[in-house]
């Protein structure tokens, strides 16, 4: 039981940083953080089997927001007035950039979005990627590639959909 803990445990505060990001507000993202090691829990008997536990572990955690992502939901909304939970690492200029880039993430489509997450946030490989999400490489790169140039657009304030130049 202890083995298996110390399989598990190590990769919580990944998860949860990675479904923060993902989730609206704290409370979902505390919720998908709990179901994957749920689903991952009882399913300890296929972690022999497992050659990448973070692939694996994120891989799970991505079918269950999309499937969360497809349900009707109930939107809430606090009425303590306060803002969304972000790192007070510096000054108010800076909690305003991550507030900027907190709410222009959310305006990216859920495909650019969470790769865009995975590369950068948790400095998971194209291919640690593909594998963890179960798409074709290409298809991280073009949508990365997308999400980084709409996300630089939203950033700048120019609007309307982006045109990626041809290289050849």
């Amino acid at each position: 039981m202890q083995a298996d803990q110390d399989q598990l445990l190590p990769w919580v505060p990944r998860l949860r940083r990675y479904a923060r990001a993902l989730a609206a507000n704290r409370d979902d993202a505390d919720d998908l953080v709990q179901d994957t090691l749920e689903r991952a829990w009882a399913r300890s008997s296929l972690w022999r089997g497992v050659a990448d536990m973070r692939a694996w572990l994120f891989s799970t955690m991505h079918n269950l927001h999309v499937d969360g992502a497809r349900r009707p939901r109930l939107q809430l909304v606090a009425h303590d007035g306060e803002l969304p939970d972000t790192a007070a690492a510096g000054g108010p200029a800076d909690r305003l950039l991550l507030l900027d880039l907190q709410a222009a993430l959310e305006q990216l489509p859920l495909e650019q979005r969470e790769i865009l997450l995975l590369v950068a946030l948790e400095d998971m490989s194209y291919a640690e990627v593909a594998q963890a999400l179960g798409i074709p490489l290409g298809t991280v790169m073009s949508r990365l590639a997308r999400g980084r140039e709409r996300l630089r657009s939203l950033l700048e304030g120019r609007p309307g959909p982006v045109r990626l130049k041809v290289v050849k």
